[in-house]
């Protein structure tokens, strides 16, 4: 340490040429060979001369002693190759029993070695070509022959932590292929993944695509080494194969953001390599391969919309290796991401194609188990997956093509009637309002429109049949409401055969009310809902609507409770005012008083 200090204090006083004192610097601290003391010792050394290495890229002519960046680069990379020689014997210092105590102890002292690459890369005069021809070649060999897992790992790391991106993408071949060469022990996921985040973060960095020369083909050159890696190490855990296509397929992702091949690669050759090294198709449950194959599957979700996703042909393919429950995990991310961030899907096409990929929350599972083989409302998690995928349909909307929207509302109805009534009671409604709005918008085209009328009939027949498979359900309340509601879009839509389609919806809707036996309650809020209808409803001919409004004041007098019979008939006096044939602007006030009299005596 004294003679370190000596060589400081010779240096700056500048008597002999620098490189001169520096060389015998680094070969002194040879005579100390004890590991720890050594790699002190070499760490004192570089501490006290940092300062003043030579940072220029020619010998000033005038004093030939201060050295250029040559001499610097040769110091610090004898200096590390010693240091790094140090580091790994210590490993082969005392008992075999003390082995994993030591391996700590070098994990902890292996800043002092990465410290010397840290200086490199303050060196100004430092560039690219330089880094590429003189620093990385020594560095690689130093770490490659070192066959120490430990050092490898760290001192990988290190370099891409410490050098710019630049260097690394002007270096990336030669880096990778010193990657094939390390030890079969060496976690060689972490060092690629790391190099692949660095480089994606700095590919789109202030919002650019533009950081990466169009000579350096980055996807490329990251595809055929992975792939080289892992057909290098047979013994490769799945999860690790995984865990870089991940980060392979956020590249792609991110950095080609609209060069969809390149996804599609990836997940190709994920799936080939599990078809290749599991004999089973299905990746098991709750294995680390299954959490990573989730997390992969995740990327596209957030870096696109579901629209972009869906031309990821192999997306699909991925997802069926996974087993019921991770399966359900990603179809539910998917919807939420749909949701939150209110993607529209415009065309047939490509609500068959989400409904593929998310048919596990639509239909009875093979794989799934038993307790999700019931599924109930009593279900929690049941009926939260159903909710969203009735708000799904939400999000189905063809703007400007209304023959696109029935052509989507009936790819709807033919998916959700293969997932049994307990979903129905879920999906049906929501498709069912949905063909109801689009009545309304045929009607708003019906100049440009000759059929507009017949579409609007399918259309209500279409929820006349999708209503009556509801009524099969235990309550009657939901499919009671929706045949209400379609007697009043019958009624605004205004076609020839209008009142038709609006008494065949409410007479279904009373005899339900009839069906509904034991809850008093439930039946006389039934009974104001069919009298409120039937008053909004303004489609019916004098002759239909007094058999309706006949047949509910009936039933009025017919409730159990006597405060429930002068309330709905208290209701059903409105209803004799309205009741008015189409040639007539209004009833006289006698008559109705008359017969309201006669109803209550």
């Amino acid at each position: 340490y004294l003679l370190i200090t000596i060589g400081h204090v010779y240096i700056r006083a500048n008597e002999l040429p620098r490189r001169e004192v520096l060389r015998d610097l680094v070969e002194m601290c040879r005579g100390v060979q004890h590991p720890l003391r050594g790699l002190f010792l070499r760490n004192y050394l570089l501490q006290c001369v940092k300062s003043l290495l030579p940072d220029n890229e020619e010998e000033n002519q005038e004093d030939s002693k201060t050295g250029t960046i040559l001499d610097s680069l040769d110091f610090i990379l004898l200096n590390f190759s010693e240091m790094n020689k140090l580091w790994v014997r210590m490993q082969y210092q005392g008992h075999t029993r003390d082995l994993q105590r030591r391996e700590q102890e070098r994990r902890e002292l292996r800043i002092l070695v990465g410290t010397n690459l840290v200086r490199l890369s303050e060196l100004e005069c430092v560039n690219v070509e330089r880094y590429k021809t003189i620093v990385l070649p020594k560095i690689m060999e130093q770490v490659v022959s070192c066959r120490d897992p430990i050092a490898q790992e760290y001192l990988m790391e290190c370099i891409i932590q410490v050098f710019p991106d630049e260097y690394h993408l002007n270096t990336l071949n030669e880096f990778l292929k010193a990657c094939r060469e390390l030890s079969a022990t060496v976690n060689i996921r972490n060092i690629l993944i790391s190099l692949i985040d660095r480089l994606t973060a700095y590919s789109t960095r202030d919002g650019s695509q533009q950081n990466i020369p169009e000579n350096i083909q980055l996807f490329d050159i990251f595809s055929e080494q992975i792939a080289e890696v892992v057909k290098s190490r047979v013994n490769m855990p799945p999860e690790d194969i995984v865990a870089l296509q991940s980060a392979l397929l956020n590249l792609s992702l991110k950095c080609y953001r609209d060069q969809f091949e390149y996804g599609n690669k990836v997940l190709e050759n994920t799936r080939k390599i599990f078809d290749n090294i599991a004999s089973d198709t299905q990746v098991q449950t709750g294995t680390q391969a299954a959490k990573e194959l989730v997390k992969m599957l995740k990327i596209p979700i957030d870096c696109y919309d579901i629209i972009d996703v869906l031309k990821l042909n192999h997306y699909k393919l991925v997802l069926q290796l996974l087993s019921y429950r991770e399966r359900h995990t990603v179809c539910m991310y998917i919807i939420n991401s749909i949701l939150d961030k209110e993607t529209v899907i415009p065309t047939a096409e490509q609500v068959t194609q989400l409904f593929e990929l998310i048919l596990t929350l639509i239909i009875d599972q093979n794989d799934s188990p038993l307790e999700t083989s019931r599924q109930t409302i009593t279900n929690e998690d049941f009926v939260e997956e159903q909710n969203l995928v009735a708000r799904l349909c939400n999000n189905f909307k063809a703007p400007n093509d209304p023959d696109q929207q029935y052509h989507i509302i009936k790819i709807c109805q033919d998916t959700f009637k293969n997932g049994g009534l307990e979903r129905m009671r879920f999906t049906y409604p929501s498709i069912i309002m949905q063909a109801y709005a689009l009545t309304f918008r045929y009607k708003n085209i019906r100049e440009q429109d000759e059929k507009w009328e017949k579409k609007c009939q399918k259309l209500f027949q279409l929820c006349n049949q999708l209503i009556n498979t509801l009524t099969k359900l235990e309550t009657n309340d939901l499919p009671l409401r929706l045949y209400l509601q379609g007697a009043l879009a019958a009624s605004e839509i205004g076609s020839e055969n209008a009142e038709t389609i609006a008494y065949e919806f409410f007479s279904q809707a009373y005899t339900l009310y009839e069906e509904q036996a034991g809850d008093t309650r439930a039946q006389c809020a039934s009974l104001t809902l069919l009298i409120g209808t039937l008053e909004k409803v303004a489609c019916f001919g004098e002759e239909n609507h007094s058999t309706l409004r006949q047949s509910l004041t009936q039933a009025a007098t017919r409730l159990v409770k006597r405060p429930d019979q002068v309330r709905t008939l208290l209701l059903c006096t409105h209803l004799f005012w309205s009741a008015k044939r189409f040639n007539e602007s209004t009833q006289k006030s006698e008559e109705v008083t008359k017969k309201t009299k006669n109803l209550l005596s």
